[in-house]
């Protein structure tokens, strides 16, 4: 199944991830593909907030993961942007938390599909700059 939301701003793409989070289950695992500077990381936050993780959420760039324990349920954050071989995803245990009692959030999942489980929810981010600045169509494909 296929959906699509129109967001016109940060504040409904932030909205519809936290609305979006309240209904996955442990074990979920969401791709997040898209341009730089297109919302992925706003998306995120939302998300978490839905799961009702308080701390900041930003992107694991560097650490390629975060770990959010506090909310009703663990969150796991990857930013897999800067991976140069996806065997680099083993050595961080991916499989512990792709398969775990959490639901994982990847960033740049474009870029480890051969690892991303069959069952993801696969979320495209993009720009049209026709329709403003701030426009943004998100894809969802369950």
């Amino acid at each position: 199944m296929i959906e699509v939301f129109e967001s016109f701003s940060m504040e409904d793409t932030f909205e519809y991830a936290k609305n979006l989070s309240k209904d996955v289950e442990p074990g979920t695992v969401i791709t997040l593909t898209g341009d730089l500077g297109v919302g992925k990381t706003v998306f995120t936050q939302g998300f978490a907030q839905g799961l009702d993780i308080d701390e900041p959420v930003d992107s694991p760039t560097f650490t390629i993961i975060k770990v959010y324990d506090e909310g009703r349920m663990p969150f796991y954050h990857f930013d897999v942007y800067r991976i140069g071989d996806v065997s680099e995803m083993d050595e961080i245990g991916y499989e512990d938390y792709f398969f775990g009692d959490g639901v994982s959030i990847v960033e740049w999942a474009n870029l480890i599909e051969e690892i991303i489980p069959e069952d993801a929810i696969k979320i495209a981010i993009e720009k049209d700059l026709e329709k403003g600045l701030d426009y943004r169509r998100i894809t969802i494909e369950r």
